[in-house]
Formats: structure tokens, sequence, C-alpha cells
């Protein structure tokens, strides 16, 4: 069995970097031809003197609240797709909302590498928890593992009684969703009496993976490794394991792709080892993504990874450099919380609080009353499922209770353990 996925992955890392940039000074050209945005924003600068990872830095970050103000504007790709996008493909809509064009191609989202690295070979069955209804999220993982020559049941989110009782009949041999509903399943078979012990390996993306989670899901039988991804750019990164399957520290960065960490709120590249913003450009031609801005905090590791891989290492995912949060798979965004105060004028401030409750996401929302006004905690409630898609327990604080510090979302997962 090959310990790679291909020779991509140990080639010299000169040798990348120099056909990367080769590949982005003409991919940068063709964007700027093919679209208006890219035509705007890449005006000023000289595509030919792109040497450097350092002159990058002249080419604006694209943040996500630009890219969506954007489309808001001039709907619904905000100038940035190329200008013959319907080719067959998919096109999708995340939370925000932000539209997306899948790029073209088998593997569209370089995914099948993560399964590799994962444990998961040809021939093994997926039950594939990712959201399949407007959002890219189970296209991502799927593309890539019928790619890689996996058959996959589409299972999508929810219905949980259904999906064990599918896995149960079908006996996958991989789960690929969430890091949280995977222990749903688990704990849902073991109530029913379903045997879902065909679980063998596991890749899980959208939320963090937290080493207690991991620990529990080997002590049941089932290595789970993640990858960090994102609806606009596909799989960035990805964990690899040593010689006994065991999850080496931070992440592979992706091949055919480039990424950055630079100083939140700049353009600038941070040293290496300093924690800043995610920065990915891929080549997608139907929509190009040029130094856009995750809005994702890691660092890049100095050290090459023992497994062989030859690419930077990040360190994973180490939190957001906004207020935007991802929670159970899904992004909630302050806009919300602003939506939500539009609705009930009872209500003059909130908070969103995100802590971990039995190996889960939880939420809790704080609302302060607006003078001697009282909130109806129900229907604050019904317009939070409404509004973000999430459930949360939602509690009235007292006059001064939530803390004049210009959060809205507070994230109060730990992420050490």
């Amino acid at each position: 069995m090959a310990a790679f996925f291909d020779q991509t992955e140990t080639q010299e890392p000169a040798a990348r970097e120099a056909a990367l940039l080769d590949r982005l000074r003409a991919f940068l050209k063709t964007a700027a031809a093919s679209s208006t945005a890219w035509a705007d924003r890449l005006g000023g600068v000289d595509v030919e003197a792109l040497r450097d990872r350092a002159d990058l830095a002249r080419i604006p970050v694209l943040r996500k609240s630009e890219l969506l103000e954007h489309q808001k504007n001039n709907p619904p790709f905000g100038g940035f797709a190329a200008a013959r996008p319907k080719t067959g493909g998919r096109v999708f809509m995340s939370p925000g909302p932000i539209f997306e064009i899948q790029p073209p191609g088998s593997d569209p989202y370089n995914a099948a590498r993560a399964f590799f690295a994962a444990g998961i070979r040809p021939g093994d069955l997926v039950h594939n928890a990712f959201a399949y209804h407007m959002t890219p999220g189970g296209f991502i993982l799927d593309e890539g593992a019928r790619a890689f020559g996996c058959t996959v049941l589409p299972a999508g989110i929810g219905n949980t009684q259904m999906q064990v009782e599918a896995a149960a009949s079908l006996k996958p041999s991989v789960y690929c969703g969430t890091p949280d509903f995977l222990k749903i399943m688990l704990d849902k078979a073991a109530e029913t009496g379903h045997d879902l012990t065909s679980f063998k390996h596991g890749l899980v993306s959208g939320g963090a993976l937290f080493p207690s989670l991991r620990e529990e899901y080997a002590s049941r039988g089932v290595k789970v490794m993640q990858c960090y991804a994102s609806a606009e750019c596909g799989v960035i990164a990805y964990e690899s394991a040593d010689a006994n399957g065991n999850p080496l520290p931070g992440m592979l960065v992706n091949e055919d792709i480039i990424v950055e960490i630079v100083r939140p709120g700049t353009d600038e590249p941070v040293p290496d080892g300093e924690v800043g913003e995610v920065v990915v450009t891929t080549f997608n031609p139907l929509y190009p993504m040029i130094r856009l801005g995750t809005g994702d905090l890691s660092a890049f590791m100095e050290e090459p990874s023992p497994c062989g891989r030859t690419n930077r290492r990040i360190r994973g995912w180490m939190g957001r450099a906004d207020q935007r949060t991802k929670v159970k798979g899904m992004f909630v965004d302050p806009r919300q919380v602003a939506e939500l105060l539009r609705r009930h004028d009872e209500v003059s401030r909130a908070r969103l609080v995100v802590t971990r409750e039995n190996e889960s996401d939880a939420l809790s929302l704080l609302v302060e009353a607006r003078g001697n006004s009282a909130p109806d905690i129900h229907a604050i409630a019904a317009s939070m499922k409404d509004i973000t898609g999430l459930s949360a327990r939602v509690e009235q604080a007292g006059p001064d209770g939530i803390p004049n510090d210009g959060k809205v979302i507070a994230d109060e997962r730990n992420y050490a353990g």
C-alpha cells in the first residue's frame, strides 16, 4: 500500500513553491480578463513582478464581509465569477448568504487526499452526514470520496434515528460529518440496540474536534481525523498520522492551493509561528478566490511533518479573527444577532454565548430588557431558531448584566482540551 496519495505530497518544497507562483501569475491574468471585480482589484498590480510570498501582499485581501457586500450590490456573485459560470456544475448558497460556484473536474474541492491521510481507502463505504441542502458541505467530501474510489451514502443532516437505521443496515466503515454528530449517532444506536461497530474511521470538519471527544471515539473503536475546509475553497488542510495511525500535530496545507497567515485586518503576512488570519488562494477558473480572508486564526509550524509529506503545516483552527463563529458546523454572524434585536424591540442588547455541554456545542442567548419591558423568552428563542437554524437557551440578564466590551458573540469553548 502506498504511503502517500500522490508524488506531489513529497516534492521538494522550493519546486512546489516555484510551480505555485508560476501558476498564480498565469491565473491572475485569466481572472482579471474574465471577471469585472478581479479586473478592478488587480488593475494596479504588476502580475509579472510577483516572485515570492512577500510580493503577494501587493494584492489586497478579500474578506468575507467584503465579498458579502459585493454580492449584495451586484448579485449573485459580486462580479467575481467568470463570464461563463454555467457549465453543468452546481451553485450554492451558504449562510450570510454567500453564493459559490463549484469548481470543474473530478474531486473539485481537493478532498481525496484528506481521506487517504485519514486511513480511508478505495472501496470503503462512507456515511456522509454533511449537509447537501443548498450549501456545498456535503458535496465537498462526497466528490472527493467518490473520485477516490469510495461509495457514499449521502445521509445529510438530521433524522438521527433514520441515519442510525441506515448505517446499521449498510454497515459503512467510514463516518464523514461534523465532530459532534458521530457521538449523537453512536449514543442513539446504543439506546435503540443498533450495531454501528462497522465504523472504523472518521473524517470530520465544520467544527473543532476536541481531544476528549477524539479519545472517546477511539475507545469506541473509531479512529477520527479532521480536515479544515471552507465553502469557497474546499479542503484547505488536513491531519496526517504516524506509522501507528496516531494523529500528528497540526494540519498539512493541501496541494494546489496557496495558504498565507496575515495580521488580522491587514494584507501583511506575519512571521512564521505567529498567530494570524488564514488567507487562501485557489485556482477555480469559474469563481476565482485570490487571497480570500477566511476569518479563521492559525499559525504556521516551522518543522516539517514526521509523516514525510513536505508541504507546510498550520497549527489547525485556533479561533476567529472576527466574531463570526462556527457552531455545530454552521456559522453564526453578528448580523444575525442584530436581526434578532430588530425583531424584538423589547430587547436592548443581546449576547450569544457558545460553550460545550456533553461533548456538543451549546448556545445561550443573554438578553437585556429595554426599560421596563418584559421580553418574551419563548418568542425570542423561536426567532433565534428561525434566523440561525440553531436552538439556544434564552436567559434574561439584569441591568448591565452583559459586559460593555463590544462582543456580540462570545466563544467560551476550551480548545486546549
